[in-house]
């Protein structure tokens, strides 16, 4: 697959390999600083150390590395059953990952989990472990995921109540209580649960990879991003042999605006993650590296990051669905994200009208190209254009809720409204699109993020306070942009529009405060070309 990147800022299988194999990767090719852990069995001394290493790295979403382990624990000792839980549970991947499971992956779990309760496990506690991760893959092709997730997560629950004294037992339950809650649910109280777990036992150990990385996961919505910043500023320090220890705190320093911060976790997590040959991974943290220089107005920076995806794309592997943190559906989000993110945030309607789509086996990202064309065509007033976005984004959704991908096809639909009332706004239908504009932004707040994105392509509150600038009304405007800013802190777009809709109310006061933290995210901006906002934020504060 090529990725032709040219342009401008002008112009726009749970495998059991030989011990000797294993024993020869596992000395040349794990990670050496990855945290501490301690996981108890009843195996033998030399099978515990592996198996201890390998739950380190499963805490760090390590799953290739942690399947050698796992095995490596049964090449030493073939009894340590409890190793089956480790192989079936890193087949699981990332919890947090986007979509369904692969049917290699669940048949790949369902085997490890079954070979391990078939063998007999040597105590009451180990059965617990091997019967709970069963949970995930008992009657895979007809009960769905969430249902399963929900299983597991009441399998952990009662392991971790009959075993209080077990820390693992109370970490990797409250992983589960994270992992399963809907993303409508707006109360929080499946994150908070986890989260009074892992704040106990990350005071009491300090250098546990598992607790600083799911702190961050937990806490990974706005409300409660705050609470998750000294897990962010630990973990990279705990496992920084790991690629996504390197690359997780940016999830925290995202949602609070750390812009910085988050370009410097990228640039490391990328970096390790390619020395590491896990290409998704690699991609993932690009993405998350490019929204961050273009909340910053650092333009030259996210164009290399874009004309790096050739190179990257070349070595993308999307039948590797078991390595490290982010699976081929990240890596391919990631593609088509970056392109898209150049064009929407710098408003770039041409561009964006112009991407080329690539067909993938991920709809929600080929929707994603789809989405900035559809826009881009709105805003440039190509009716056309628009209209065949439309018609893909409605396809596109209609297959997701055939797969069973409520989540994705939700999202897809906020897209498909978004273009419809700009589409509507530029044949003149302003009622409505305001009152599509307005459906796409409460469907938008019903729901959260996936963690396979550091933000919405264009957040529908923001969109919203664009369109209401469109037909004069400022003073309601400002309104949208501030609440976009209340979940999307230092976002370049809704500061601007914050700022410029001020202005436009007589705000002058809130112009001003608006126009001064923009630049102040912005100090590292690039000076030549400068962002036309930037000159214009300098303007209004040098001309009061």
């Amino acid at each position: 697959m090529a990725w032709p990147v040219r342009v401008t800022l002008a112009a726009s299988v749970v495998v059991f390999l030989a011990p000797a194999t294993l024993a020869q990767e596992h000395e040349h090719g794990a990670p050496r600083k990855i945290g501490t852990v301690h996981f108890a069995t009843s195996c033998s001394a030399a099978a515990q150390k592996e198996f201890d290493r390998a739950v380190a790295l499963l805490h760090s979403f390590q799953f290739s590395l942690a399947i050698q382990g796992f095995n490596a624990a049964l090449g030493a000792d073939s009894s340590c059953v409890i190793a089956y839980w480790g192989i079936a549970l890193s087949q699981w991947s990332n919890p947090f990952a986007p979509g369904l499971k692969t049917k290699a992956q669940l048949e790949a779990g369902r085997d490890a989990a079954a070979r391990g309760i078939a063998a007999g496990a040597k105590t009451e506690r180990e059965r617990g472990y091997l019967l709970a991760v069963s949970k995930l893959y008992a009657g895979f092709d007809t009960v769905p995921q969430q249902a399963r997730l929900l299983a597991y997560r009441d399998a952990m629950e009662q392991l971790a109540a009959n075993h209080p004294e077990d820390h693992e037992a109370q970490i990797f339950y409250a992983l589960s209580l994270s992992a399963s809650e809907e993303p409508t649910d707006k109360t929080y109280a499946s994150r908070l649960k986890a989260g009074a777990i892992l704040e106990k036992l990350f005071r009491e150990q300090p250098d546990h990879p598992g607790l600083a990385h799911y702190l961050i996961h937990t806490y990974d919505v706005p409300p409660l991003a705050p609470k998750a910043l000294e897990a962010a500023r630990r973990y990279s320090e705990i496992a920084p042999d790991t690629p996504h220890a390197l690359h997780m705190p940016s999830h925290t320093f995202t949602r609070v605006g750390y812009w910085q911060d988050s370009i410097a976790s990228n640039r490391a997590a990328a970096a390790s993650a390619r020395r590491e040959g896990q290409t998704a991974e690699e991609l993932h943290a690009s993405d998350y590296m490019a929204y961050a220089y273009l909340q910053t107005a650092q333009d030259l920076n996210a164009l290399r990051v874009l004309e790096s995806l050739p190179e990257i794309a070349a070595r993308f592997d999307p039948k590797v669905t078991v390595s490290g943190a982010a699976p081929p559906a990240a890596g391919y989000f990631a593609l088509a994200a970056i392109p898209a993110r150049f064009a929407l945030e710098r408003r770039d309607w041409r561009r964006a009208a112009s991407l080329e789509l690539r067909q993938t086996p991920v709809p929600y990202a080929d929707a994603i190209i789809i989405f900035a064309r559809g826009m881009g065509a709105a805003r440039l007033h190509d009716a056309p254009g628009a209209a065949a976005s439309l018609f893909a984004l409605q396809d596109l959704r209609s297959r997701l809720e055939k797969a069973g991908e409520r989540y994705w096809a939700g999202q897809v639909e906020i897209q498909r409204l978004e273009v419809e009332a700009w589409a509507d706004l530029a044949a003149g239908r302003r009622e409505d699109a305001l009152a599509t504009m307005k459906s796409a932004a409460e469907m938008e707040d019903a729901t959260e993020k996936s963690a396979v994105t550091p933000g919405p392509l264009a957040p529908a509150r923001e969109l919203l306070g664009e369109m209401l600038l469109e037909l004069n009304e400022p003073a309601r405007a400002l309104e949208q942009f501030e609440a976009t800013l209340a979940k999307e802190p230092g976002r370049f777009r809704a500061l601007y529009g914050a700022a410029h809709a001020a202005q436009l109310a007589g705000n002058r006061a809130a112009s001003r405060k608006y126009f001064a933290e923009l630049l102040k995210v912005c100090d590292h901006a690039d000076s030549d070309p400068r962002r036309p906002e930037l000159l214009e934020a300098s303007q209004a504060l040098a001309a009061d």
